[in-house]
């Protein structure tokens, strides 16, 4: 008895659609809705030193880039609002940061539908600023986003996700300033830690510490040390050197 060929199966195979999906389309995530869509997307970016800027421009790029997924998700461009006010601030405090104060203040008015920070350490290292931010994302239902994926602080699961990405980035600035210290500890051990000296010491080439070579700077920092010894106030000192027209800061 012939057999039939696969092409007459009585119960074909469905074959799934495997086409790629276009890079233009946006992307459909269920957490997204129209209500976030009528808000704003806010883009935030940091750095914590102005060294940083300028040696890690590739991380400062990245950020900016997260433009295009807001885009992606359906934000337009003209409604995605990218805050860059910190760049060189430490994200250890609120304080002097005016771009995540900002970025709060839109939240609890109701202007911001979904934050994007490229991890979640980006916009805050301490735990108080952190869950503050939930608070207030969970209270106006404004939506986190990292490069990991999009988090809905109103929902336990994700909150516990969120907290405790916030707890490592707090543990992992407290891990890098013992790693600083350590390593500030060994130099000094082996007599190898270098601080910039005071007015009137210069530093040779083989580490050692002396006195400036030039005459007139040692005899001024001589003075003022010994005309302290005798005033025995600083605000006194100073002004014996001004009435004499003595500036210690053009001998530095």
């Amino acid at each position: 008895m012939s057999k039939e060929p696969l092409s007459h199966s009585k119960h074909p195979i469905q074959q799934k659609d495997t086409e790629p999906q276009s890079v233009s389309s946006p992307l459909r995530i269920e957490k997204v809705t129209s209500r976030h869509l009528d808000r704003l997307a806010a883009v935030y970016i940091r750095q914590s030193t102005p060294q940083q800027l300028i040696r890690h421009q590739e991380s400062t790029e990245v950020q900016y880039n997260l433009k295009s997924r807001a885009y992606q998700l359906g934000w337009p461009e003209d409604r995605i609002d990218v805050i860059d006010d910190d760049l060189g601030q430490s994200g250890a405090w609120a304080e002097g940061r005016h771009g995540f104060q900002r970025l709060v203040t839109e939240v609890s008015l109701d202007h911001v539908g979904i934050i994007f920070g490229v991890e979640m350490s980006r916009l805050a290292r301490s735990c108080k600023d952190w869950y503050q931010l939930l608070d207030v994302c969970a209270l106006f239902g404004t939506l986190i986003a990292d490069l990991d994926g999009v988090y809905d602080p109103s929902q336990y699961n994700d909150r516990l996700l969120l907290g405790l990405k916030g707890t490592m980035s707090e543990a992992e600035l407290h891990i890098l300033k013992q790693r600083m210290l350590q390593g500030k500890l060994n130099k000094a051990r082996r007599g190898e830690l270098v601080f910039n000296l005071p007015i009137g010491y210069v530093r040779r080439p083989n580490g050692e510490v002396a006195f400036d070579p030039d005459e007139q700077v040692q005899a001024v920092v001589r003075l003022v040390f010994r005309k302290y010894e005798e005033l025995r106030t600083l605000n006194a000192t100073l002004q014996y050197l001004a009435s004499g027209l003595i500036s210690v800061l053009e001998i530095a």
